[in-house]
């Protein structure tokens, strides 16, 4: 008897990914930006079926329990984890700052580590968030580098302490999609840790490519709170995961330059197989 739907969905239901010693089951990491508010935060996450959330430490109040704060619409949502980042540093000193500041306010070890080393394009100062790596890893922080799309900083990254490495697809926000599908592959291919493709991810196609290329998990923002409809976005992106993740599993055909027929041709009379 060969592979039954009941033994799919039981492999499915079993995939996971862990970082740091925590498992998830959820491959899409979302971002808390660029929302009309705090409600259609709360909405689009929960629609994401998404265990992760990226939160800018200098830009929202997860510091300050005086003032209105995003975690307190998002504290409900079952296994929901902040993954706080330093966007907006350029400096390994202000990286630094930010991702201790985060973790002295309670909100945990791990650190998305962002040093922007260009303002018009947000590319990633990949020297500087090496270093940055290699001071937190040492403090004990689990660091997901955002990076270029370099298998040699990535490996890097690894050797300086990241417990994920998070290669960009295209610059932040452009939703231009995977730009280089190769270098990707090449990541990961060769990561001996997760790989979680992040920025320029523009709709949920992107996300199921990602996903078909062996990476571990992909995050996103704008494609999500840019769209016209946030929560379907935030809905079609979680079935684009999942999908990529399947079509990953199962091992897809190979490609042939000429065609092949579906039908095989033997037994067929002469005139018929000409």
């Amino acid at each position: 008897m060969g592979v039954t739907t009941a033994d799919i969905e039981q492999v499915l239901e079993k995939d996971s990914f862990s970082i740091g010693g925590y498992s998830f089951s959820s491959r899409l990491i979302v971002g808390s930006g660029k929302y009309k508010d705090f409600a259609e935060t709360r909405e689009a996450t929960i629609a994401s079926g998404s265990q992760m959330i990226t939160v800018a430490v200098r830009r929202v109040n997860i510091t300050d329990p005086t003032k209105e704060s995003l975690w307190d619409y998002l504290r409900d949502i079952p296994e929901l984890r902040i993954l706080p980042n330093t966007a907006g540093c350029y400096t390994v000193e202000d990286c630094l700052r930010t991702a201790r500041l985060a973790r002295a306010a309670g909100v945990g070890d791990f650190v998305k580590v962002e040093v922007i080393g260009d303002e018009k394009t947000l590319y990633p100062d990949n020297e500087c968030t090496i270093e940055a790596v290699r001071v937190l890893s040492k403090e004990g922080f689990i660091c997901l580098p955002y990076i270029t799309d370099d298998p040699i900083v990535a490996r890097k990254c690894v050797d300086a302490g990241a417990s994920a490495v998070m290669p960009l697809a295209a610059p932040i926000g452009s939703g231009l999609g995977l730009q280089n599908i190769y270098n990707l592959a090449i990541i990961i291919e060769q990561s001996p840790v997760p790989v979680i493709v992040d920025a320029g991810v523009g709709t949920a196609s992107d996300a199921a490519r990602c996903l078909e290329l062996g990476a571990s998990a992909v995050l996103t923002n704008s494609a999500i709170a840019c769209a016209q409809n946030p929560v379907m976005m935030a809905r079609a992106m979680r079935d684009g995961v999942r999908a990529g993740r399947a079509a990953f599993l199962a091992g897809r055909m190979p490609m042939k330059l000429y065609a092949n027929a579906t039908t095989s041709l033997s037994g067929l009379s002469p005139r018929l197989s000409a």
